[in-house]
């Protein structure tokens, strides 16, 4: 019987590194494809393909074993000799050692950060959402050469970045004449369009309103709806002069700004806000919403409403206007004591004369 029975549990021996037979099982990865030599994160490499009893938790030879080899591999690395790649193979995150074991040992040992390995990564074929999108980034990075650097959490979605290098591509072939291939465009789409519009998503904290989203997420988003489906939202002066209709236009913009310039995406909000109150408290609730930093008037009236509060808010990239206005309604004002109802009017068109005397 093997370390793995017939329903492919692990049986792997405590104080053991990973064995690779365990993890291809139970991800049914085995379709497979060269990746060539790249370096390799030492801490990413977690188990072995034949060798793994032989190595504790920590990749240490055990006690037990020949160290003739080991102590060989110390021996060149100290004279600082280089050493062939190791041979690698991938299982998503983590990598198992086909050739190399001890030089692995031993880089750990010395406290190594990175070791040039030649890697074989087997894809994971099991219809989860998980290795679903595994398997579609690992298409995009290979078609486009952008490692680790985009992050999505819906199917399809690497597609729609595909095709809008593609357009990038064209774009770059027509204003220069001549072919550019893909990974070239998609290294200016990532550096010129998609790392400008994702800074502003992170400069303005969307990610705090979309906890289980990513940044890439919220690129796409903002991408799609207003570069394709014309979606168009006013999100205040300086981010509408940024974000265009067109993400060429976008990139052109964009090109001579420096991160700490790009606008933030926040819009304001005017709101007039009628509240009907208990008058033996009129005073105090005029005087804790006059407090409030978001009120720019509030005026006691006669008639059915007894009090009118003018509140400037903001709102990002994403939210609504009657989502932030009813949060902070909610949070400040409805639960002032002496607050009876309260009702809210966003003005349309307006008109304002500057009182300069």
């Amino acid at each position: 019987m093997s370390n793995t029975d017939r329903q492919g549990t692990s049986h792997r021996k405590p104080g053991t590194i990973k064995r690779f037979r365990d993890e291809q099982q139970k991800e049914g990865a085995y379709d497979y494809r060269h990746q060539g030599q790249q370096t390799v994160k030492l801490s990413d490499i977690v188990g072995s393909v034949n060798r793994y009893l032989d190595f504790d938790s920590k990749f240490r030879l055990k006690k037990d074993r020949p160290r003739e080899r080991l102590l060989s591999i110390r021996k060149v690395m100290e004279q600082g000799k280089p050493l062939p790649p190791v041979d690698l193979y991938k299982i998503k995150d983590s990598y198992f050692v086909v050739d190399g074991n001890h030089r692995i040992s031993v880089a750990k040992e010395r406290g190594f950060k990175e070791i040039n390995a030649r890697v074989i990564e087997f894809l994971p074929s099991r219809g989860t959402l998980e290795n679903i999108l595994y398997r579609e980034k690992s298409e995009f990075e290979d078609r486009t050469g952008l490692k680790d650097s985009i992050k999505l959490t819906e199917p399809g979605q690497y597609r729609n970045l595909l095709r809008q290098i593609g357009q990038h591509q064209k774009y770059l072939e027509e204003a220069g004449k001549t072919n550019v291939p893909l990974k070239e465009a998609a290294e200016d789409w990532y550096n010129t369009i998609y790392r400008p519009l994702a800074a502003m998503v992170e400069k303005a904290d969307l990610l705090a309103f979309f906890p289980k989203r990513t940044v890439s997420d919220l690129y796409m988003y903002i991408s799609v709806h207003q570069w394709e489906r014309s979606h168009t939202r006013s999100f205040g002066s300086a981010v509408d002069r940024s974000i265009t209709r067109n993400m060429e236009e976008f990139r052109k913009n964009m090109k001579n700004v420096k991160e700490n310039e790009y606008p933030e995406m926040l819009r304001e909000i005017t709101v007039f806000v009628l509240i009907n109150i208990t008058a033996k408290r009129e005073s105090q609730i005029l005087d804790r919403l006059f407090a409030l930093d978001e009120v720019k008037e509030v005026h006691s009236v006669h008639g059915s409403i007894d009090v009118i509060a003018k509140f400037v808010l903001t709102r990002n990239l994403v939210a609504s206007d009657a989502e932030v206005i009813s949060r902070y309604v909610q949070k400040n004002i409805r639960h002032v004591p002496g607050v009876l109802s309260t009702q809210t009017l966003i003005p349309g068109l307006s008109k304002i004369k500057d009182d300069k005397n």
